[in-house]
Order: structure tokens, then C-alpha cells, then sequence
């Protein structure tokens, strides 16, 4: 085939395939310029950790010089939203109602540091295997997904479009872990190994809760798509509960009570009361011996 014709049949493929967006005469929303604001946010929540500077603690010119870039660079991302939602009169509207929300979204940052600093001891009361904080924060896929969730979840409260999703998938690709920006989620939380872990848009988490590796907190269907919009479909779990590995927990009516603790596998679609001990019955296993000579000594 010939490369004139290859490029009539996509041009071709362009008109017929509702895959486009001429509806919206400006530029998307950029997943580079994500990677770029969120490491100007972590430089920002926990200075000195992520830069090559040594001291950037308290560093007055050093924190200004840092807000003036993630203002500039989230204005631009968050007016190019408005623009493509058709909710602005123009370019000049959309900096100026985006410079606003960006504006709170900075005010917010003393207290995201907050509950971060919550979020890093719980990582440090639960894994023994912690050498100590400065290793969580630089090392562990659990507290940065976490991190990132916490500046996306500001972002969605504000009502902005289409970036929380964008910040926290941007953290769902470097370690495995999807938070939806939609997700209700208390202080001291934990996700220890973290890969494979789900939390699905309306779920709820307490305080002082720990997850591990596999988690979902998901809905029980996603039959009837858009129709189930805006409608509670993920469990609600209540403070200080722990869920182990590979466990599931479903349902919008569903809630695990306070101080409950969820075992390995466990697949749970019905409420769980304060205290309670849920675990699968160990399945039996068959082990066959080998049969004498099978296999040689070769030290």
C-alpha cells in the first residue's frame, strides 16, 4: 500500500470515527505539565527531600520562587479545562477564574503538610521495616500515592475538572496504587506495599486506617455507566481498620465498622460490625512427595 493512500484512509478513518476534538478550539490539558506541578508540589509539602538544594526549609525566597512556578504552570493547565468545558467568555475570563482557583488550591498547602505528616507516621508506627522517615518519604510507593491523592483531592473539592484524575493516574502509573481523586480519605492513613490497590470515587476511609498490596474498595457493577454518576458506590470504612492483602470490599451500603480487621481474600459485599475479625477458611492443600531418587544430590 502506498503511503499516499495510507494517509487518505486515516484522514478518512478522522471524519468517520467520533475520536476527535474539533467540538473545542483550544489546547488540552497537558500530562507533562502534570508530572512537572506535582513535583513542584512534593518540593513544596516537604522541602529539602526533592530538590538538589540542601536547606530549602524555611527558605523565604526559595518558597516564593517555587509558588510563582506552580501558580503559572497549574494556571495554565487549569484555564486550558475551562476553555475546553466552554464555562469561560474567552482566554483572558479563564486565566483570570483559574488564577483564582489556584490561588485556594495554594492557600490549602499548610494544611495538606498536616495530614501528610499524619499519613508519614502511620507508615512509620506500622512498618517495622521503616528505617525511619526520610525513607518513606524518597522510597515508598504507598506514601507518594497518598501525597498525590491529597493535592488532587483539594484540586476536585474546588470543583476542577478533568486534573484531579490526571494527578492521581500520574500516580496510579509510577506505583500501581489508583485513588480517585473522589475518594473521602481521613488523616493517618497507610497503604503498606501498596501494588494493585484500588479506591474507587465514593468510597469513605476513617481515620488511622491500614490497607496492603491487592485492596479494592470498589462497586458491586458498573452497568448503566454515566447513569450511576454522582451515586454512592464504594464502601464507607470506619476508623482504625486494618485490610490485608488482596481483600475486597464492595458496595456503596456497604460499611466496615470501627476497629474491624479484614483478612487475606476476604470478598465482602455486606456490612461488618465495630471490632470484627473477617478471614476465609484456609483451604486444604494437597502436597505430593516426591518419589524416592526423583531428584539428585548435586552439591
Amino acid at each position: 500500500m502506498k503511503r499516499r493512500e495510507i494517509i487518505e484512509r486515516i484522514v478518512r478513518s478522522h471524519r468517520d470515527q467520533p475520536i476527535h476534538k474539533d467540538h473545542c478550539r483550544c489546547p488540552m490539558p497537558s500530562n507533562r505539565e502534570v508530572k512537572f506541578i506535582v513535583a513542584d508540589a512534593k518540593r513544596l509539602l516537604l522541602p529539602g527531600y526533592y530538590g538538589d538544594r540542601v536547606a530549602e526549609t524555611g527558605n523565604r525566597l526559595h518558597t516564593a520562587l517555587l509558588v510563582g512556578r506552580l501558580h503559572r504552570r497549574l494556571r495554565t493547565q487549569v484555564a486550558r479545562v475551562l476553555r475546553y468545558l466552554e464555562t469561560t467568555r474567552g482566554r483572558l475570563d479563564a486565566r483570570r477564574r483559574a488564577g483564582g482557583l489556584v490561588d485556594a488550591f495554594l492557600g490549602r498547602i499548610p494544611a495538606i503538610r498536616s495530614i501528610l505528616e499524619s499519613d508519614l507516621d502511620a507508615h512509620l508506627d506500622g512498618d517495622p521495616a521503616a528505617f525511619n522517615r526520610d525513607q518513606i518519604v524518597i522510597a515508598y510507593p504507598g506514601f507518594y500515592a497518598i501525597l498525590v491523592y491529597r493535592l488532587a483531592h483539594e484540586l476536585a473539592v474546588l470543583e476542577v475538572p478533568f486534573l484531579p484524575r490526571m494527578f492521581t493516574e500520574f500516580a496510579h502509573r509510577e506505583t500501581g496504587i489508583d485513588i480517585h481523586p473522589g475518594a473521602d480519605i481521613g488523616p493517618s492513613f497507610m497503604i503498606d506495599h501498596g501494588t494493585g490497590v484500588v479506591i474507587g470515587e465514593t468510597a469513605v476511609i476513617g481515620a488511622h486506617v491500614r490497607i496492603y498490596q491487592g485492596v479494592t474498595l470498589g462497586a458491586l457493577s458498573t452497568k448503566g455507566g454515566q447513569s450511576l454518576k454522582g451515586m454512592r458506590r464504594h464502601p464507607t470504612i470506619g476508623d482504625h481498620v486494618t485490610i490485608y492483602a488482596g481483600a475486597s470490599i464492595l458496595g456503596g451500603a456497604t460499611v466496615v465498622g470501627a476497629n474491624a480487621t479484614i483478612g487475606s481474600n476476604a470478598f465482602i459485599t455486606e456490612s461488618v460490625a465495630p471490632g470484627a475479625r473477617v478471614s476465609i477458611k484456609n483451604p486444604e492443600l494437597s502436597v505430593r512427595q516426591p518419589k524416592e531418587g526423583a531428584f539428585h544430590d548435586h552439591s
